[in-house]
């Protein structure tokens, strides 16, 4: 009714975004703990064209790893040169073919790739979603507002089994199980970057050795320095991003697949066709039965038959799962069945040339044709757990458990391709560092081992959880996963330890000291939030610390957006820079970026604002919510244009909710528009907290030794928050602090 009180909403303002929560108002005192999710939308939407084109690109990227295996997994095996008996190779021929088969296949492409979060994989995928569904955060920065974000709801069956309700509870109410999963994820982190380290120096050592078989003035020194040139080339690459790359290394891969499939399917019908009974498992038995130990110790080269299945997960953000799944079923599979194949055939008829089955093995026409394509592959398996680790990095970085680095989006088509300099050029020097440390395929093969094994028990361990509170999958299928494929990951991680002297150490050694970096980072991280938690400003403190300087405070013209990581309530930075500066801008915007666990949020659902009355101040509130595959304040400029749009839109939507006559609402949001545009084009002054953090008097050693020294020295080597938001050093004000922990 004109003139009238009229409460109704308009059709362009959904009723949703008026609910009111308080949740940017909660106390500390009510924080405790002081201490199917579906696939991309792309994904489900694309159409084969797109797929196929995602397969093909694929190949370039996720299987050179994996399909690069055939070089060293027999010579692995028998690492003497020796085969005692022949059916031992029909033995070893059935293990390779059912560990591809459950592992790989089963596990993998039908198992783990459902469990993708909106479309993202890795390890940080699994432990987002179990932080969905159960509380096992450790950073409470939970809100109620953020159960309507559209990827955050989680499509769940009904209720069928009580072990899921009782194992979140459990879940929910321990510290120390939350420490535990985070510490596992951090751990898989490690071992991911792990393999990013490893794979290049095996593969690349693998296919250049190949050249002594042709002449004998090639020295292992030479073998060694000419991959780490290729080594630094490949690193020097990144940086053109995983489309290029991509498209660069998928020719090879598939020229290399079809060469191994060609000449395993020739090996096999010319050698010994008899070994297509290896099928039968009995033949494994047989080998454990006539070998005891040596058979359980052989496993550590077998499982390099599997060597880089983690990046079909890890890398699934890069393109999409039905494109991973395609391609795995239709042509890595396969070729790589057929490779081994055809290798057993060989060395049926030539059990004297193991040490170097894979050259040995090659019809002479296609020998330096396949070796030049061998080291062109073996270059291309290294691409595959580098994007991976690409992959995590971003993603834990979200969580608040690696040091800020800078994440660069390399595809405008495809979101998760991402390159991250730092951590490239740490990669590249790590992997020199084992490549002229180790100088053969022996030790480095040890090692790998156990970063690839570990890294797929831990997956397992994840997934069983999701099976269990999110998928409610019946209990036979959970028994079946565990006793099949479980308990067949963890034969071959005790096999990979008992090598642990010979090599086994280096993933350890290196997964110990990533983790340390990552924990301490995430621990002090936690420290500072519940300290800004506990001396949080609460609005009405804020007014009235704001009244007690109304004859000293001076308003400028200008809006200003003050930055903090609390989501709940204002920062107490914020107090001491108003005792020393009582200067505000005629707009003021508190801005917290969180992250949400789950890989992407809509921007019509990222700004989160609140008012700070009285509402003549014009202070607000704004949580700016991103996924943990969003780039935080990419773009400055488009971001304060967005942000500014966000604040009026909510200035509009809150009128709705007042008892005001409309002629008087319209004109009340028109003033406090104009307002608002009128401060965005005096300027903009970005407010950045510069805290100083140390250890609190009386702390213990160990704290003081993480907080004052370790902590600090990562802080001071790294990107600060101005480099991280691209924010203009002309336009930004760093506000200092000390914060005692």
């Amino acid at each position: 009714m004109e003139g009238g009180s009229d409460n109704s909403i308009p059709a362009n303002l959904p009723e949703k975004k008026l609910r009111r929560f308080d949740s940017l108002d909660v106390e500390s005192s009510t924080v405790s703990g002081g201490g199917t999710h579906g696939h991309k939308t792309a994904t489900t939407t694309a159409s084969w064209g797109v797929i196929l084109h995602l397969a093909f690109q694929s190949l370039g990227i996720v299987y050179g790893d994996i399909g690069t295996s055939p070089l060293y997994v027999y010579s692995s095996t028998f690492p003497l040169g020796i085969i005692k008996h022949k059916d031992d190779i029909l033995g070893v021929l059935s293990l390779i073919f059912y560990t591809l088969t459950l592992i790989p296949l089963l596990k993998y492409v039908f198992f783990v790739l459902q469990a993708n979060d909106n479309g993202e994989g890795g390890t940080f995928a699994l432990y987002s979603l179990l932080c969905r569904y159960a509380k096992i955060g450790l950073i409470p920065t939970q809100q109620a507002e953020d159960q309507e974000v559209s990827n955050f709801q989680l499509q769940l069956p009904s209720n069928r089994l009580k072990m899921a309700s009782s194992l979140k509870s459990k879940l929910e109410n321990s510290r120390s199980a939350k420490m535990f999963l985070l510490f596992a994820t951090m751990l898989g982190t490690s071992m991911v970057m792990g393999d990013g380290v490893l794979t290049p120096s095996i593969s690349v050592l693998s296919a250049v050795g190949g050249i002594k078989n042709a002449t004998s003035s090639m020295t292992q020194d030479r073998i060694v320095w000419i991959s780490a040139v290729i080594l630094v080339l490949l690193f020097t690459v990144q940086r053109f991003g995983t489309h290029k790359v991509g498209y660069s290394f998928a020719p090879i891969i598939c020229i290399w697949f079809t060469l191994n499939c060609g000449i395993g399917v020739y090996n096999f019908f010319k050698f010994d066709p008899s070994v297509i009974k290896a099928i039968n498992p009995k033949y494994i038995f047989d080998y454990f039965k006539r070998n005891k130990k040596d058979a359980w110790i052989s496993l550590g080269g077998v499982v390099m038959c599997v060597t880089g299945t983690e990046a079909l997960f890890a890398d699934v953000g890069h393109f999409s799962v039905t494109s991973i799944r395609l391609s795995m079923c239709c042509i890595a599979y396969p070729a790589l069945v057929s490779a081994y194949f055809g290798q057993a055939s060989f060395l049926r008829k030539h059990t004297d040339q193991v040490a170097n089955t894979f050259y040995s093995s090659i019809p002479g026409p296609l020998y330096w044709p396949m070796f030049i394509v061998a080291v062109l592959a073996s270059i291309v398996a290294s691409q595959a757990m580098i994007s991976g680790t690409f992959s995590i990095i971003q993603q834990s970085l979200s969580y608040g458990c690696f040091p800020r680095v800078k994440v660069v989006h390399t595809s405008s088509k495809h979101e998760g391709q991402v390159y991250i300099p730092e951590v490239n050029y740490f990669l590249m020097f790590a992997c020199l560092g084992v490549t002229l440390g180790f100088r053969d395929t022996t030790g480095i093969g040890n090692a790998y081992g156990i970063a690839v094994v570990f890294v797929m028990v831990l997956t397992s361990s994840f997934l069983v959880l999701i099976m269990i509170l999110i998928w409610k999958t019946h209990l036979p299928i959970i028994i079946f996963y565990v006793l099949i494929i479980g308990l067949f990951e963890l034969l071959y991680l005790s096999s990979v330890l008992y090598k642990f002297n010979q090599g086994g150490y280096l993933p350890l050694a290196f997964a110990g000291f990533l983790m340390s970096i990552m924990y301490t980072w995430n621990d002090v991280h936690r420290r500072k939030y519940y300290y800004e938690l506990e001396h949080k400003i609460s609005p009405q403190k804020l007014k009235d610390d704001i009244d007690s300087l109304t004859k000293t405070l001076n308003r400028v013209p200008g809006l200003g957006l003050f930055y903090s990581k609390l989501v709940h309530g204002i920062p107490p930075i914020f107090k001491h820079y108003l005792s020393n500066i009582p200067t505000l801008q005629r707009v003021l915007i508190f801005v917290s970026f969180k992250s949400l666990p789950i890989s992407k949020v809509l921007m019509e659902e990222r700004f989160l604002f609140r008012r700070v009355e009285p509402d003549e101040l014009n202070v607000f509130r704004c949580v700016v919510r991103y996924g943990y595959r969003d780039i935080i304040h990419e773009q400055e400029e488009s971001f304060e244009k967005v942000l500014v749009e966000r604040l009026k839109v909510f200035i509009e939507v809150e009128s709705w909710k007042k008892q005001q006559k409309e002629e008087e609402r319209k004109k009340r949001v028109e003033e406090e528009i104009e307002v608002v545009d009128r401060a965005w084009k005096d300027g903009i002054v970005h407010l950045i907290g510069q805290d100083e953090i140390v250890a609190s008097k009386g702390s213990g050693l160990a704290k003081r030794v993480l907080i004052n020294y370790v902590y600090d020295a990562i802080r001071r080597n790294l990107r600060q928050n101005e480099e991280v938001f691209d924010i203009p050093r002309q336009r930004m004000l760093k506000v200092g602090m000390t914060c005692e922990l």
